[in-house]
């Protein structure tokens, strides 16, 4: 800024008083994308007001802190455009559902009119508050806290906001559940039941080798090698996908599913808090789509890259999966023309494979069978993984039968129970006390 009646060099800030009576200041702050100068400009009641911004954006250009050049992004905007554009090409399915939920179910409500450049700590901290008094698990406001922070951890990278506000928040303390892996004897209950009901061996499966949920419906016979015993690397799950529309109007589509109007304040429909209406350009219901596509049982890559593996089998799995092989035979030759033939190893009676809800409820039938406290499907991984541990197996060994590849899974997949405490004792004894109590008797 330079003097009355000078004129200030090329790229230098400038304050004036207006025409309008305000005071204006302008700063060049770069260039823009398309070669021309950014030159922001600055508007207040008083010259020290606009001193003071004028500075303030000075330093931020100076320490490389300044917000892009071009139109500012509003919290839904951002998000919408973070989701299908960076987050959907870039992650998988699983990872994508768990930021589309989060995005369109709690932080777009809560948060989506704010700037984000203009959004602070305090509004999401707000939002997680709101979150779980809703009922729902702390969980799920960590969930949206990290869904938050990637989303503007981007906008970051590329300038348009100088700081993280979600990443200064503080998510509500998660109290993990304790779990409590089934013991030998339960786990004995549950294969002894399962060989007594159809596709029973693939939970047999689950709980001695520890395959995921999608990895053993996704087994196919040609992975399965006879004369070694083994199945061959595990390349593909089965997983259940949510519907696209594949029509050129995707809200009129779904014009009769639309809710237009709020729960009323008697709502006996919903548990948790009430579903706001769908938005004026909702796009959802694709499922009824006539032209639906990507969604239903799909057959998708493993988790990572060490879960491509393969592992040698006991023997009485290997025997029960033959066995299951000629019932599976003497089913395809009963259905006749109706089987579909997808060389599945576990299969609806007519061939198709297993859908994953469906092999969910199976898996609670047979808990409650078996006489066995009730726990998740995926529960039985951590049975497996914890006699790993029982039998003392390499650190390596189990990461690679596991499909891990980070080195901290086994602290969360292994625990520790009374038999593997007593495993841990009774080595000590052996070490400290039965050695002298051989000597003696030598002497």
């Amino acid at each position: 800024m330079t003097s009355k009646g000078t004129r200030n060099a090329n790229g230098e800030s400038s304050i004036y008083l207006g025409k309008d009576g305000k005071w204006h200041g302008r700063v060049t702050m770069g260039v823009r994308d398309d070669g021309k100068p950014d030159r922001r400009h600055i508007e207040r009641k008083t010259r020290p007001e606009v001193v003071t911004e004028v500075r303030k954006l000075e330093k931020e250009r100076d320490n490389g802190t300044a917000r892009k050049a071009g139109p500012v992004w509003t919290v839904e905007k951002w998000l919408t455009h973070w989701l299908e554009n960076i987050a959907k090409p870039t992650v998988r399915y699983k990872a994508f559902e768990a930021y589309r939920s989060a995005v369109n179910v709690h932080l777009i409500p809560g948060l989506g009119a704010h700037r984000i450049d203009k959004v602070q700590p305090e509004h999401f901290e707000k939002l997680y508050k709101k979150i779980v008094a809703s009922g729902r698990k702390p969980g799920t406001a960590h969930q949206v806290h990290r869904t938050a922070r990637a989303a503007l951890n981007v906008a970051l990278a590329r300038g348009y906001i100088n700081r993280n506000a979600a990443a200064l928040a503080r998510p509500p303390r998660v109290e993990e559940d304790e779990i409590e892996p089934y013991g030998i004897d339960e786990i004995q209950s549950l294969i002894t039941t399962a060989l007594g009901q159809r596709n029973g061996v693939r939970f047999v499966i689950a709980l001695a080798l520890g395959l995921r949920q999608g990895e053993s419906l996704g087994l196919k016979w040609e992975q399965l090698d006879k004369k070694s015993r083994s199945l061959h690397r595990l390349k593909t799950q089965l997983q259940r996908r949510t519907w696209e529309h594949g029509c050129a109007n995707p809200h009129k589509c779904g014009d009769r599913l639309h809710k237009v109007e709020p729960c009323p304040k008697s709502c006996k429909k919903h548990t948790r808090e009430c579903p706001p209406p769908c938005p004026p350009d909702c796009t959802k219901h694709a499922r009824n789509c006539p032209q639906r596509h990507g969604g239903g049982v799909v057959e998708a890559p493993v988790k990572s890259r060490a879960g491509k593996r393969g592992m040698a089998l006991p023997d009485t799995i290997f025997e029960l999966l033959v066995a299951h092989e000629v019932m599976q035979q003497a089913e395809r030759e009963h259905a006749g023309t109706v089987w579909e033939e997808g060389g599945w190893m576990f299969t609806q009676p007519t061939g198709k494979p297993i859908d994953p809800r469906r092999d969910y409820e199976e898996w609670k039938d047979l808990v409650a069978k078996a006489g066995v406290r009730d726990a998740r499907l995926h529960d039985a991984r951590h049975a497996a993984a914890t006699v790993l541990a029982l039998l003392n197996v390499n650190h390596r060994v189990t990461m690679g039968l596991m499909g891990w590849s980070d080195p901290s899974m086994p602290l969360r997949y292994q625990h520790m129970t009374g038999a593997v405490q007593r495993g841990v004792a009774d080595q000590i004894e052996g070490l400290l006390w039965k050695p002298n109590e051989t000597e003696t008797e030598t002497a």
